[in-house]
């Protein structure tokens, strides 16, 4: 047998930084309506929003 582990692959770019973040109940709202709709996680909603904020920014 092999020695190596078993499991999931190391990522390329691992997200090992956490952000907390307060919220009122309305923002928090908009963030689940957007995961439903999305059919994603809140951090993946999260993280697009930050790229789109960039994105702009650079224009």
């Amino acid at each position: 047998m092999s020695s190596k582990k078993m499991g999931r692959p190391p990522s390329d770019n691992p997200k090992s930084d956490l952000i907390r973040v307060r919220v009122d109940q309305a923002i928090l709202n908009k963030l689940d309506a957007c995961t439903e709709k999305l059919n994603t996680s809140r951090s993946d909603v999260i993280r697009k929003g930050i790229e789109k904020m960039y994105d702009d920014l650079q224009k």
